[in-house]
């Protein structure tokens, strides 16, 4: 209502609509109301309701957390971002710096929690609240590159964190696992649904021929371009911490005896995953890696939002 009351209008313009209507302090408070405004985006400290909502039964978690919901916040921050503000008028203004170290402590903050968490679905929701925080980084390194690489890891992370997700329900319903500790031997018994989960997970840490390295790339680059080198350090100890989290659990699946636990729900000990189970989750995690090699159409879509915020 108060952009409205502002310029007369609630259109997405390229370029922005407040540049030359609004003075810097005004446009920050703004941009302050609108980016905590959009609790979905789960920048701390609006995130409390992310964790929380991974009790709901894993699909419904894999399209909250992977695909739908999530992704609008994010995608709605740098929406606001090109098309009411524009990334020219946002260098210009005292809030896009500390929302931006707000982002990048978010990045570090649950990264860390993750690193923490024993329940699988859990450790994955916070790894959410993390990733997320890279796209709204992005929009606040105000250059190009940093809306394409915000826009692409919103493609990138999808893949990756939808095939987690569905892996952590295939466990679920046949092993009847939730927590991270109980995963030893467990790739051995199901190897499908693990490799999945393997790829996913590389994904998420940014290493090729998977989609995450694309995104990760970009945003490098980005931090490199505008200079923030307190964003490229933070970049650098998140994927750290994303190995941390990751890899011992593929690990443990592979490498380690397995674990003792609940009865299973399968007809026989070590069963796979359900087929319709497993289609799904080599729909995603193919996906992933396919979006290494192809990666053209998205990032085609993306140059065409960056210049839609000059």
């Amino acid at each position: 209502v108060w952009i409205w009351s502002l310029t007369g209008t609630l259109d997405f313009r390229s370029g922005g609509i407040l540049e030359g209507v609004v003075s810097p302090g005004i446009a920050s408070f703004l941009l302050v109301l609108v980016v905590f405004g959009i609790g979905k985006a789960a920048v701390l400290p609006i995130h409390l309701w992310l964790p929380a909502a991974m009790v709901a039964p894993t699909p419904v978690s894999a399209l909250l957390h992977a695909v739908a919901v999530v992704k609008a916040g994010v995608f709605t921050v740098l929406k606001v971002a090109i098309y009411i503000f524009g990334i020219d008028f946002l260098a210009t203004l005292p809030a896009t710096q500390w929302l931006m170290y707000v982002a990048a402590a978010t990045i570090l903050l649950a990264g860390l929690v993750a690193l923490r968490q024993d329940n699988l679905k859990l450790m994955l929701a916070w790894s959410t609240i993390s990733q997320l925080s890279y796209i709204v980084m992005c929009a606040f390194l105000v250059t190009p590159t940093g809306i394409v690489a915000g826009s692409m890891h919103i493609v990138m992370h999808a893949f990756a964190k939808i095939t987690l997700f569905f892996c952590a329900g295939a466990i679920l319903v046949t092993m009847r696992k939730t927590r991270i500790s109980e995963m030893n031997g467990i790739g051995r018994q199901m190897p499908w649904t693990m490799t999945a989960f393997a790829i996913a997970a590389i994904s998420m840490i940014g290493i090729p021929p998977t989609a995450g390295f694309i995104s990760k790339w970009y945003i490098l680059l980005a931090t490199i371009e505008s200079q923030q080198l307190i964003a490229l350090g933070v970049i650098i100890a998140s994927t750290l911490l994303n190995t941390a989290y990751f890899m011992p659990i593929v690990y443990a699946a592979f490498f380690r005896k397995q674990t003792v636990g609940p009865a299973q729900t399968a007809d026989e000990p070590g069963a796979e995953a359900p087929l319709l189970v497993l289609l799904a989750i080599a729909v995603t995690a193919t996906g992933t890696v396919a979006l290494f090699f192809f990666p053209d159409t998205v990032l085609e879509l993306a140059m065409q939002t960056a210049g839609a915020g000059k």
